[in-house]
């Protein structure tokens, strides 16, 4: 997949695509119709498949402030569009320039000078422009003045008749209900990121863990979960159960949150190394214990409780890719961090 930053002389062979758009944090399970939508329509026209979307998100953007909400982090997301086949990604940087751009600016200047879109896939929800002043029949009447075709996805939504949804997904995830998110985004929700050194207690206390700082993904309900998580071994992920804590670590004066994570029947350094990590199963609330030997005790419980919460797990699969450098997905011509 190729990675294009701006939309000023892009190079020809990567004008004409089919191209859906929109934020797509989480990559859940609407934003895979719009995109097999867009796929539909690539094959039948023989063009690229591409996706626009915006860094930082606009939310960031509009509210700097606000606590990490996403679910997909930049590079986790461009890997999981490159998994559903996407063969361009322009992704612009959303600024105060971008955010003052008209809707008929945004068409005339980005869609059709810019990029030279053949085709656009929306969901029928899009918005677009200076004050949302842009929506899907305003696409579709520009399209036909500029000459390219717009198609509106309806929103779509699960048995329980919940519209699925980025809002939806974290919702779900912040009650606990981490089964409930892999439903909806067809794949667990992980959180991914190298790990640090900390003060080895796991390891005194015979559960040495894995400690990852939660970045920029989201906080969901702090607790204990079972876990599967993912080392890169070179030809392959290697999958371990595991069990993790999500939480400031009360009993031990913990000053922020942090994920821990003990995997089962593991020996081996980590330090350093990129892990990825399932969140299977809510197991119970994080508690502050009166002593380390309380705690120990619970830990060992919660142990065999996420051995049997994951020989029972009957969600969807996890996905197996290793992690692809993000250098890979640039444009050579135009290379930025």
């Amino acid at each position: 997949m190729r990675l294009i930053r701006h939309f000023e002389d892009v190079p020809p062979e990567l004008k004409g695509a089919v191209v859906a758009i929109g934020n797509f944090d989480g990559v859940h399970l609407g934003h895979q119709v719009v995109l097999a939508r867009a796929v539909e329509i690539a094959k039948a026209k023989g063009a690229k498949l591409g996706v626009l979307t915006f860094e930082p998100h606009p939310r960031s953007f509009f509210k700097p402030a606000e606590p990490a909400f996403r679910l997909t982090p930049f590079r986790i997301k461009m890997r999981h569009l490159q998994d559903l086949g996407v063969d361009v990604a322009y992704v612009l940087g959303f600024d105060y320039a971008m955010s003052q751009r008209t809707a008929a600016a945004f068409v005339e200047e980005v869609l059709v000078k810019g990029l030279g879109v053949g085709h656009v896939v929306v969901g029928t929800d899009f918005c677009y422009g200076n004050k949302r002043g842009g929506n899907a029949k305003v696409l579709a009447e520009a399209g036909r003045a500029h000459g390219f075709g717009v198609t509106a996805v309806e929103p779509q939504a699960g048995a329980d008749h919940r519209v699925y949804s980025s809002t939806l997904i974290r919702q779900q995830l912040l009650d606990g209900e981490p089964l409930a998110a892999a439903l909806t985004l067809n794949r667990p929700w992980e959180i991914e990121g190298r790990v640090e050194s900390g003060e080895k207690l796991g390891r005194k206390l015979g559960f040495p863990t894995a400690n990852i700082a939660l970045g920029e993904f989201m906080q969901p309900k702090l607790g204990i979960y079972a876990v599967k998580a993912a080392i890169d071994a070179g030809d392959g992920l290697q999958w371990i159960d595991g069990v993790a804590n999500l939480g400031n670590r009360p009993t031990v004066d913990g000053k922020h949150v942090l994920l821990e994570v003990h995997l089962f029947d593991f020996t081996g350094d980590l330090y350093g190394r990129h892990l990825r990590v399932a969140l299977l199963g809510y197991i119970r609330p994080e508690v502050k214990f009166p002593g380390l030997e309380e705690m120990t005790a619970q830990i060992a419980a919660d142990c065999e409780i996420a051995r049997r919460m994951l020989a029972d797990y009957r969600g969807p699969a996890l996905r197996e890719h290793p992690a692809a450098p993000l250098e890979d997905w640039h444009d050579g011509a135009r290379q930025q961090n």
